[in-house]
């Protein structure tokens, strides 16, 4: 490699200079790396308990009428009260999430930016093949489908607007659902599921990274690794699958559209 150095007399007679070849960043990519890993294990345990209540569709209605999946959004209202205001402690899982958000953005961008500063024209070939290779070269796209995804997801069936069903009632979680993946919306489902298949994608990568950032890849960890990397994704995926599809043919119990 070669080192700029503007006293050549000083390279000439053996004097190396002292100046760094690369400015120190801001930030180390240690701890960038570390903000990713955190972030991302955060949204992993979010999607699994988000996956483990929208199962709920499937139970029956309670003896009142009432669906199991509303009561359950009703309880997410209605957590920490009276200390917290209805909705309180939501909005505050809502802002931790966003913040997550925007920092494993912003790490994926910078590790990126500061990767192909380092490999210069020198890009990386011949990957392995298999899973994790398909998961790397994926890595960029499969994160802005699910970005995108998560605004739709948001605009559908959180907020109502734009792109959600004429049906949509705020808090009628089992009735939203069941009017967004209705028949005659049949593309909401697809996206859905190809949303899906971009997060097993980026999860199995993604939280394999973060076990080794984590150091948790030694001998111990392995087994760790393996159900985090690659069985758990699955299990969350093939559970979010499930719902939208099931909806869409008909087989949620009560169903009468």
């Amino acid at each position: 490699m070669t080192v700029q150095n503007a006293d050549r007399e000083a390279i000439r007679h053996g004097k190396i200079t002292e100046k760094p070849l690369r400015e120190r960043p801001s930030y180390p990519t240690w701890a960038v790396k570390l903000t990713m890993a955190i972030t991302g294990l955060i949204f992993g345990l979010f999607v699994l308990g988000h996956m483990v209540g929208n199962l709920k569709i499937f139970m029956p209605l309670n003896a009142n009428g009432v669906a199991p999946i509303d009561e359950y959004g009703e309880f997410l209202r209605t957590i920490g009260e009276p200390l917290f205001p209805r909705e309180g402690f939501l909005w505050i899982l809502r802002i931790i999430l966003l913040a997550c958000l925007a920092l494993h953005i912003w790490g994926a961008f910078t590790l990126a930016g500061r990767s192909k500063r380092s490999r210069g024209k020198f890009a990386r070939t011949n990957l392995m093949g298999g899973w994790q290779s398909t998961a790397t070269r994926w890595m960029l796209a499969t994160g802005v489908i699910l970005l995108l995804f998560l605004v739709f997801h948001i605009l559908d069936l959180t907020i109502g607007e734009v792109v959600a069903s004429d049906e949509f009632v705020h808090g009628a979680v089992r009735d939203n659902l069941l009017a967004t993946f209705a028949p005659h919306r049949w593309p909401v489902t697809l996206f859905y599921v190809l949303a899906m298949v971009a997060l097993a994608l980026h999860l199995t990568h993604g939280v394999y990274l973060a076990v080794s950032d984590l150091g948790w890849l030694g001998e111990r960890g392995r087994g760790l690794m393996i159900f985090l990397g690659y069985v758990l994704p699955f299990i969350v995926v093939i559970g979010n699958i499930i719902m939208p599809i099931a909806i869409a043919l008909g087989w949620v119990p009560g169903f009468t559209r």
